[in-house]
């Protein structure tokens, strides 16, 4: 078994619902191989009181519930004690938007703890004194942030060498080279009155690569135009 890569920590109030997510597919695959670690930490196992509370009402008054201190820090400093962590995030609808960029940049780390949120957010103290990085998956609400745990733990897992059998096709995907990526065709040549373009079927593989970047241009200025606009000015 080959030396784990990428260890991560996925700190959550539901547990349960990763359950499929990290022991099939790729993820499933990597873990099996031994190329990542996933670790899912049930926060209620670390709540104070009998009832394993780990949640309580806002000072100020309002709906919903927010996660307390308490368990959160006696899990994370548990696991800090036993290992260092590059980084410790926390999957949040105002954090940064992921993006490819942040995925690559994290499949070359070590150790990370994803903290997913859950009810209306997290004691705000938490984020100031243990979290180091704040991610976003989209600008939309989810019930629990282990959804968000679970794509961006997919995201990363997929760029580390080994994990895909063909490297190439990580390398082709939209976003790698901050576009979108080129139409993609497979057998038959003809369905339903459609054909496979030419250049495709033709073996030149210069002609191709030609094809492929005109396509993906084209898509990405008609779809995210503001891609286009980050390439020029280096963002």
């Amino acid at each position: 078994m080959s030396k784990v890569k990428l260890r991560i920590d996925i700190v959550c109030a539901v547990p349960q619902s990763l359950d499929s997510f990290i022991s099939t597919s790729i993820v499933g695959r990597a873990q099996k191989s031994g190329q990542v670690e996933i670790v899912v930490h049930n926060l209620h196992d670390y709540a104070s009181d009998k009832y394993k509370h780990i949640d309580d009402t806002p000072y100020g008054g309002g709906a919903g519930m927010i996660i307390m201190c308490e368990p959160v820090f006696a899990c994370i400093d548990r696991l800090k004690s036993e290992r260092e962590y590059d980084e410790i995030i926390y999957l949040t609808p105002d954090g940064i938007p992921l993006k490819q960029h942040v995925c690559n940049e994290l499949s070359t780390l070590r150790n990370i703890i994803l903290l997913a949120g859950h009810y209306k957010g997290i004691d705000q103290r938490i984020r100031d004194l243990l979290i180091t990085r704040e991610i976003s998956v989209g600008d939309y609400v989810l019930t629990g942030g282990e959804l968000a745990a679970a794509v961006l733990t997919d995201a990363v897992v997929r760029l580390i060498p080994g994990v895909v059998g063909d490297a190439e096709s990580v390398l082709d995907d939209s976003f790698m080279e901050g576009m979108l990526d080129s139409p993609h065709y497979t057998k038959p040549v003809l369905f339903r009155g459609l054909s496979v373009p030419d250049v495709l079927v033709g073996g030149n593989h210069a002609l191709i690569k030609k094809w492929r970047t005109e396509q993906s241009e084209l898509k990405t200025k008609e779809r995210r135009p503001d891609l286009l606009d980050n390439i020029e000015t280096g963002e």
